[in-house]
């Protein structure tokens, strides 16, 4: 936060999962918390489906605002699962 202005908020969220009708994945892991800062393409978090299992890129360099979903947790494609703030 500068002079009182909080840097703007990117929700992350799952991807698309492919063409195979899979709507929902396991969030495995997590690579970072709450504060980290991140450049465009650092792995946030490790994504498992019944396939195949990847990693989730920060889609913009900024400060890890907060985590919406938890470890273990079956998250849906779309859903949001971490805030990325901008610091300006």
């Amino acid at each position: 936060m500068r002079d009182g202005l909080a840097g703007l908020v990117m929700l992350i969220t799952v991807p698309p999962l492919g063409e195979q009708k899979q709507t929902e994945t396991l969030l495995n892991t997590w690579y970072v918390q709450p504060g980290a800062q991140v450049r465009e393409g650092d792995d946030l978090a490790e994504l498992v489906t019944d396939k195949a299992a990847f990693t989730l890129p920060a889609p913009a360099a900024g400060r890890v605002a907060r985590l919406l979903a938890a470890e273990g947790e079956t998250v849906k494609e779309g859903q949001a699962l971490a805030e990325l703030e901008d610091e300006l």
